[in-house]
């Protein structure tokens, strides 16, 4: 039997090839999008409202599958396990840039082994409490937290999620102690809050609006430097008794590490286009998201400031998984 042995370079180029020959195809069945949280959660709403998009656009069905859980790394790790052909994709979140400092043994590498597409959506959370605590206002909860150390709870989406995030930073800026309760996504977290059974939580508007408008959620303030379109008689946090603070949250679109560049650009390409979409737009607008979209290479230096900037506060606030 011959062995023939290829020049690395004669290699390279094979798959070049290989891989621009893939993407002229693309895609030839059914493409899954995984959303790291569970189903009516703002990461769930965003990401149907794009597929249902890229799915007209590419007359192929883009399946949205819920994967909860470990702060959103099930899902993350099954897309960076996948087969590279781009057939699965992953609604990524801030929990990317938080779990590399969060967790000692991660079990995938966001900057190699997940390839970045898009980003998708900005989003501001905004904070909300039961209406039976007796607090109005930003001030007045500090007020109560201080007066009762420790009694205060805080639900989020999961230990690193933004929500989570925005606790720490909220308490870290005003010295207050607010305990976090972890949930496997928002949409738990705020349907045990309108319980009765957690006092509050930072959660992303999209999943908060229709429990606000039904009086079932009070808003107390929201997290980003300006106030929301969605709730403006809402004032900021930082406008609200915690001067400077600030946090938002982010939609990312990556796929598995080795995806190969042509089919990424495809892939990016009808994201683009679908954020372009009126009824997208209004979709996103209505849930308090903020189109965004940029380039691969955009997005992965992106990346790589979110996880050195949401690192840094993952370890200055000594949190560790729970």
């Amino acid at each position: 039997m011959w062995l023939v042995r290829f020049p690395v370079r004669f290699t390279a180029v094979w798959m070049l090839i290989a891989g621009t020959a893939a993407a002229q195809g693309y895609p030839e069945k059914p493409v899954t999008m995984i959303a790291p949280f569970p189903a009516g959660g703002s990461v769930d709403l965003v990401a149907r409202a794009v597929a249902q998009q890229m799915s007209e656009l590419w007359k192929q069905p883009v399946v949205v599958a819920n994967r909860p859980g470990a702060g959103g790394n099930i899902g993350a790790e099954a897309v960076a396990r996948a087969a590279p052909d781009g057939y699965t994709l992953l609604m990524g979140t801030t929990a990317l840039a938080s779990s590399p400092a969060l967790y000692s043994k991660l079990a995938y590498d966001v900057t190699r082994d997940l390839a970045p597409v898009s980003l998708v959506v900005t989003m501001t959370n905004v904070l909300v409490v039961h209406p039976s605590l007796p607090v109005r206002s930003v001030r007045e909860l500090l007020a109560l937290a201080k007066t009762k150390p420790g009694t205060l709870n805080s639900a989020s989406a999961g230990v690193g999620s933004s929500n989570h995030l925005a606790l720490v930073l909220f308490n870290t800026m005003t010295g207050a102690e607010i305990a976090h309760i972890p949930y496997k996504g928002a949409a738990p977290a705020v349907a045990d809050i309108m319980g009765g059974h957690v006092a509050m939580t930072f959660v992303p508007i999209a999943a908060a609006v229709p429990p606000i408008k039904a009086a079932r959620l009070r808003a107390l303030g929201v997290t980003g430097a300006t106030r929301s379109a969605t709730l403006p008689a809402v004032p900021t946090i930082s406008e609200a008794g915690v001067p400077g603070y600030e946090a938002t949250s982010w939609n990312a679109l990556v796929a598995p590490g080795a995806t190969p560049r042509d089919i990424v650009l495809k892939i990016h390409s009808a994201l683009v286009e679908s954020l372009r979409a009126t009824k997208v737009k209004e979709i996103l607008a209505s849930s308090g998201a903020e189109a965004a979209g940029n380039s691969p290479d955009e997005l992965a230096r992106f990346l790589r400031d979110e996880i050195v900037k949401w690192g840094a506060v993952v370890k200055a606030a000594g949190i560790k998984p729970e």
